[in-house]
C-alpha cells in the first residue's frame, strides 16, 4: 500500500493547493498554482483578433497551450520545438474545452484569449492543475477587459475546476500524485463547472475493470473535492480583484 503524500492525507483529500496571482508583469492574467509537488504557471493573453474561421461572426475564442519544462520531471525531457506531441495536443485541447465553459464567447467580442500552462514541476495531475490555475488566470484577464470597458461583466459566466481520481486495491483515491497514478487500477479525470455541471469525464481501467458502484463512488468523491477547489479559486479571485480596486 502506497503511503499518501503529504503523510496522513486521507483517501478523499486532495493535496494542499496554493494559488499566487499577478506573477507575470505583462500577461493580462496570471497565476502560479501549486498542488502538492505539481507546480504550473498559467498566463492569459488577450489578442484583439480571432482565428480566420471566426472572423465576421461576432464572437471571440478561448484556447490553451500546454508544455512541460525539460526538468519538470525526474529526467530531462525534450522541448516540443518542431512538432507538438500527441499527448500535448490532447492535454491542451482538454484545457481549452474546459476554459471555454467559463465564457460567453458572444459577449467576448471578436478577440481571443490564449491561456498558456507551463509545468514547472510535475508530480501527477498536471492537466487538472493547469485547468484549476488557468481558470484563475482567465478570470483575471476577463476582469481587466471589463474594467477597460471592452466587455460586460456577464462575459464570465462561471468557473471551472478539475481533479484526478483513481482506485487502488479497491479504495478510491482523490488527486493522484505520480506514484499513485502509475500504480492505480483505475484512473479518471473529472472536469466540472462552478455550477456543478460535468464538462468532461475521462476514465480508464488500467489494470482491472470497475463497476457502476465504483464509478458512482469516484464521482461523488470528485464532486466533493471540486466544490472545495472552487472555494479556493473564488477566494483567490476575490483577493486578486480587491488588490486591483
Amino acid at each position: 500500500m502506497i503511503q499518501r503524500q503529504p503523510a496522513g492525507r486521507n483517501p478523499d483529500q486532495f493535496r494542499p493547493i496554493t494559488i499566487e496571482t499577478g506573477v507575470s508583469r505583462y500577461a493580462e492574467g496570471s497565476a502560479l498554482i501549486r498542488c502538492g509537488n505539481t507546480h504550473v504557471l498559467c498566463t492569459a493573453s488577450v489578442e484583439e483578433s480571432v482565428p480566420g474561421w471566426l472572423k465576421g461572426k461576432g464572437q471571440g475564442w478561448v484556447t490553451a497551450e500546454y508544455s512541460m519544462l525539460p526538468r519538470a520531471t525526474h529526467t530531462r525531457g525534450k522541448r516540443d520545438r518542431e512538432k507538438v506531441s500527441g499527448r500535448t495536443q490532447e492535454i491542451q485541447r482538454l484545457i481549452a474545452r474546459a476554459l471555454r465553459t467559463m465564457v460567453d464567447l458572444k459577449a467576448l467580442g471578436e478577440r481571443s484569449i490564449i491561456v498558456d500552462c507551463d509545468v514547472l514541476q510535475a508530480d501527477g495531475g498536471t492537466r487538472t492543475t493547469s485547468i484549476n490555475g488557468g481558470c484563475v488566470a482567465l478570470a483575471i484577464a476577463l476582469q481587466k477587459l471589463e474594467r477597460a470597458g471592452k466587455i460586460a461583466a456577464s462575459a464570465r459566466i462561471d468557473t471551472v475546476a478539475a481533479i484526478s481520481v483513481g482506485m487502488q486495491e479497491g479504495r478510491v483515491l482523490v488527486d493522484l500524485d505520480y506514484e499513485e497514478d502509475s500504480s492505480c487500477e483505475v484512473d479518471m479525470n473529472f472536469v466540472v463547472t462552478g455550477q456543478g455541471l460535468l464538462v468532461e469525464v475521462q476514465g480508464t481501467a488500467e489494470r482491472k475493470p470497475f463497476s457502476k458502484a465504483d464509478l458512482d463512488h469516484m464521482t461523488d468523491d470528485a464532486l466533493r473535492a471540486l466544490a472545495d477547489i472552487k472555494r479556493i479559486q473564488e477566494e483567490t479571485l476575490r483577493n486578486a480583484f480587491d488588490s486591483r480596486s
